[in-house]
Parts: structure tokens; sequence; C-alpha cells
């Protein structure tokens, strides 16, 4: 099933701001890397928790949190390739690194790496893999290398796209839930992750003289 909206503005228009969904960001004032989860909250669970934690309080952070009852989020997915909303892009322009945060549909914990900037693609991979996790690099339909896509919208033209399968981020809530009011209720394996992707990207930005 497609979007039901094209773009930001008709969102924007037909959902009403504060009730359905909210807008969240942080802007670092030491660190040219942005997270991105602009299928937060109820959209894509675990999204926004796991961007605004790797994010912590050195790189910048924007969310769109879906709001909504359980189950009726999906209405407010706008794809990555047409996510045109101003905060997010004016983040994401000014960005020299971008990693974006998805959920995808699967049985299995698996993380699909996508993007066009494979050194910090592959650096977060090999960091995830050292830490126990399983990583595969991302069939055509989830690889984000679209250079429209939000996380490939940075002055450098490349970014990384992360694609979390709904057993991966069920497993880093306690009891696999994945509702809001138990989303603060992180497990050990949320940390490990969380850990191993801001290593993934102190490597790659070490590697790229901007560590």
């Amino acid at each position: 099933m497609g979007d039901v909206y094209q773009s930001y503005g008709e969102l924007a228009g037909g959902q009403i701001e504060g009730i359905d969904y909210q807008r969240l960001w942080r802007v670092s004032q030491c660190s040219t890397l942005l997270h991105l989860a602009i299928h937060g909250g109820g959209i894509e669970p675990g999204t926004t928790e796991l961007a605004s934690s790797a994010a912590a309080d050195i790189h910048s952070y924007y969310t769109l949190d879906g709001l909504k009852t359980a189950g009726t989020n999906d209405t407010l997915h706008v794809t990555s390739t047409r996510f045109d909303e101003p905060q997010a892009l004016g983040m994401a322009r000014v960005a020299t690194h971008i990693v974006s945060w998805h959920g995808a549909t699967g049985a299995t914990a698996i993380t699909y790496l996508g993007g066009r900037d494979y050194n910090l693609r592959d650096q977060i991979g090999e960091c995830l893999k050292d830490a126990g996790f399983t990583v595969q690099i991302a069939s055509e339909e989830l690889n984000g290398n679209d250079p429209q896509n939000i996380c490939n919208r940075n002055s450098r033209g490349m970014g990384v796209q992360l694609e979390l399968t709904t057993a991966q981020r069920a497993a880093f809530f306690e009891g696999g839930d994945t509702s809001r009011a138990n989303r603060k209720n992180t497990t050990a394996a949320f940390t490990a992750y969380v850990t191993a992707v801001q290593l993934g990207v102190s490597k790659a930005l070490v590697s790229s003289g901007r560590g």
C-alpha cells in the first residue's frame, strides 16, 4: 500500500500537529552529524528512541513522532525520497554525515545497511557485528541509495540508512513490547546496539579527518 501523503505539506494539511504527530529536534553546537527518525513514534516504533540515544548530547537529532492510536500511525509515513519537512531538510543540508533510522518488517533480528556513505555504513556494520548483532547489506528496495533520500541530502550527498526488523527493535524493549508506554523500558541489547553505532560513527569520523 502506498503512502497516504506524498509530502510533508500534505501530511500537515491532513493531520494535527501535537495530537496526531509531533516534531522534535536538537541542534548540536559541536557536531555536524545528524541522527534522523522521520518515521518515529508509532510509525516505526523504536526508531525515535534509538536516534535520540545515539545522538546523545553530542550530535544533532530530529524525529517526526507519530502519536496516533496504535496501528493507525502508518498514515503518517512519507517515504524518505519525498520527506521534505522544512526543519529536517534544513538540518540535513548543513550536516556532513547522516544516520537515518528506520523500521523494516521481519521476524528475525537483522539490520539492513544502506545509504551512499559506504565508509560510515561499513564502520557501523562492523561495529554492530562485533557486538553480536546480525547485519546485511540492504536489497535494492531498502538500500537508501537514491540521491533524493533524505539520508543523502547533506553537504556531501551521502549518508547511511539503517533498517531494523520488527524482531530487532522488539529486542530493545522489555517484554518485546514496543508500545509508547513501554519504550522507556529499554534492555541491555538497546544499550549495546546504540554503543556499537556510536563507535562506528566515531571510527568513520576519525578516518575522514573529522574526529
